[in-house]
């Protein structure tokens, strides 16, 4: 394992050129040569006949970035050509290895044709070099990136350390941004979204309870707390969900517990119900607005 390991890692410089060495080869004279000394050389494609990659780990595309990056490309171009494979079953259409950002762009600056280098790349060579090439490229979110990092080691079997050799970057970065994948999604899709940050991120997983997380880090957003105000909310919640814990009841606990679980099972979702003395809420979470919609349509059903 570890020699196919490193056979599939040979880094980005073997297989995506760059955009510096583009520009030398061009300025020379030699992008002919360039072109012997890649499989395929640089083709133009018909920008529909690319597809993006299902697995790309990047989710979100900044829309003003791209707007930006098009203006770009009407001007200049695409300087660094796409990497991409052929499709199987389909030998005219291709899968973006890397690049898909280009191509977004490409296309909102209504671009008939881009530039692409073709590689012969099996499934998991593609996969791999798709997640390394976004991490070097240092524009994911914290969280993509956290997944990214995840997946490494889950279908290629690497080590943090490993990771961290092969993005350049110490093995204890590696595990701060991997951690934020212990947090309640809810707190997850609000770092993807920049609304928290992952220092946010990282001093809420002090916090065991995802309700708790939450909660903190809708007052981080509203309030503009920094660290040390936070500190003080985490002290004043713990205080006070200890002196709930001291005043409930075993048994009515355990009703509580049973119900939750009863109406999880019947609305296929987290349910909390937090009772204080004889009044309360019940808390039914959702994490988009599909399940909003399915959740609704359950309540209207009900006779």
């Amino acid at each position: 394992m570890p020699t196919e390991r490193r056979a599939l890692g040979k880094g980005l410089s073997a297989l995506i050129a760059t955009e510096e060495s583009l520009a030398d080869l061009t300025a020379s004279g030699k992008e002919e040569n360039f072109k012997q000394s890649t499989s395929g050389g640089i083709l133009e494609v018909d920008i529909n006949k690319l597809e993006p990659n299902k697995d790309q780990p990047r989710k979100r595309f900044d829309e003003e970035g791209l707007e930006e990056l098009a203006d770009s490309i009407k001007q200049f171009g695409i300087i660094q050509p796409l990497i991409v494979t052929k499709m199987e079953g389909a030998s005219e259409f291709y899968k973006i290895v890397a690049g898909e950002r280009r191509w977004r762009a490409a296309r909102l600056a209504q671009q008939k044709r881009v530039p692409v280098i073709v590689k012969e790349l099996g499934e998991m060579e593609t996969l791999q070099i798709a997640l390394i090439e976004n991490i070097q490229r240092q524009d994911l979110n914290p969280i993509e990136e956290a997944l990214c990092y995840q997946k490494l080691c889950d279908v290629f079997f690497f080590r943090q350390e490993d990771i961290a050799s092969k993005v350049g970057k110490s093995r204890a970065s590696i595990s701060g941004v991997m951690s934020l994948l212990k947090l309640d999604p809810r707190i997850q899709n609000l770092i993807a979204e920049g609304r928290l940050t992952a220092s946010h991120g990282r001093k809420l997983l002090e916090i065991q309870d995802g309700n708790v997380q939450f909660e903190i880090g809708e007052k981080i957003i509203e309030e503009q707390l920094n660290i040390s105000q936070i500190d003080s909310h985490m002290e004043a919640l713990n205080k006070k969900e200890a002196t709930e814990k001291k005043n409930e009841k075993p048994e009515d606990n355990n009703l509580y517990k049973t119900i939750e679980r009863e109406l999880m099972n019947v609305l296929g979702t987290k349910v909390s119900i937090r009772d204080k003395k004889n009044k309360g809420k019940i808390e039914i979470e959702y994490f988009s607005k599909e399940e909003l919609d399915r959740l609704i349509g359950l309540f209207k059903n009900v006779k």
